[in-house]
């Protein structure tokens, strides 16, 4: 009976060829997940988990900690400036959110329907805020709303309307919208680029079946481009709302909560409990910060709820 020595061999190179190929794939995988979970873990999870076991103490983050139960969040709940910062929220969740929404889909469908030569410059001009910093938009806002040097005031003058040197962000009828058009700035620019390549998978048949129906720009936004592109919409709007309940670095630079807490919001109040000069509670702001989580995920449930989601196929 003769042996095949050589196809024993070629099995043998084979399984030693697999057995290495397996080796590096995991080595690879090790080496490009272990690094990113251990940052996941010692940035992201760690904290959330301790801010949770600190939100059941009186601590100032020197001290020694105080076990005290329930109490912060039965005090959370008297706290009228929590619930003062939660309605500038509000506010905000509901303005910011439906103006950058409809303000991208109009410059959107313009730019994508009406063939403009201009319209890689103005995609580009529009995209502009998105490359700035949150920091860097709030200074500039800040000064455009300056009194003695602002230029908001100045083109007002133009206009035939003087009112003097008004600081719009000092103001407490004022402060408050005054911190919307920067978000609303800040945010079109990108959902604009998105809602334009979502368009551009939109079939030109429907357009032009809908042109020869005699539709009008606007029934044809608002009848197939809208409807066609639910799905992105519904994903821009959960972005925008969590990102403005959860956000405060423009309150922050620009009013600090002023003036009188008229612009304060519940992340910037949580905030300042934490880190602000002469107080320091990390067990109340943890306790706030639970609350805020909760929001978050109850705002993300009812825009999944309320919100079409069924898939568009053309």
């Amino acid at each position: 009976m003769r042996v095949d020595l050589y196809g024993d061999k070629k099995t043998i190179v084979r399984r030693m060829g697999l057995q290495k190929a397996s080796v590096q794939r995991n080595v690879f995988l090790f080496v490009a997940i272990v690094p990113c979970l251990a940052g996941y873990i010692l940035f992201t999870l760690y904290p959330n988990v301790m801010s949770v076991y600190y939100a059941f103490l009186n601590w100032d983050g020197i001290t020694a900690a105080q076990f005290v139960g329930f109490d912060n969040f039965v005090a959370m709940v008297k706290d009228k400036f929590v619930w003062r910062a939660l309605s500038h929220n509000l506010v905000y969740m509901l303005v910011v959110p439906a103006v950058t929404m409809l303000l991208s889909l109009i410059l959107a469908y313009l730019l994508s329907n009406k063939g403009y030569r201009e319209g890689t410059f103005y995609k580009v001009l529009f995209f502009f805020p998105n490359i700035l910093s949150s920091v860097v938009i709030a200074l500039l806002w800040a000064f455009i709303y300056d009194g003695s040097f602002g230029i908001l005031n100045a083109l007002l003058k133009l206009v035939g309307i003087n009112n003097g040197e008004f600081y719009w962000l000092g103001d407490t009828r004022t402060a408050l919208w005054a911190l919307v058009l920067p978000m609303i700035w800040g945010g079109v620019g990108l959902y604009v680029v998105i809602f334009m390549n979502a368009m551009s998978g939109i079939p030109k048949s429907l357009y032009e079946a809908a042109v020869l129906e005699g539709a009008s720009h606007m029934q044809r936004l608002f009848r197939i481009t809208i409807p066609l592109m639910s799905g992105v919409i519904r994903v821009g709007v959960l972005f925008t709302v969590l990102g403005v309940l959860k956000g405060f670095e423009t309150m922050l630079i620009m009013t600090n909560g002023g003036p009188e807490g008229s612009t304060d919001v519940i992340g910037l109040y949580m905030f300042n409990l934490a880190f602000g000069s002469g107080y320091h509670n990390y067990g109340y702001a943890s306790a706030i910060g639970m609350f805020l989580f909760v929001i978050l995920i109850g705002a993300k449930w009812v825009i999944d709820k309320y919100s079409p989601k069924d898939d568009v196929e053309f």
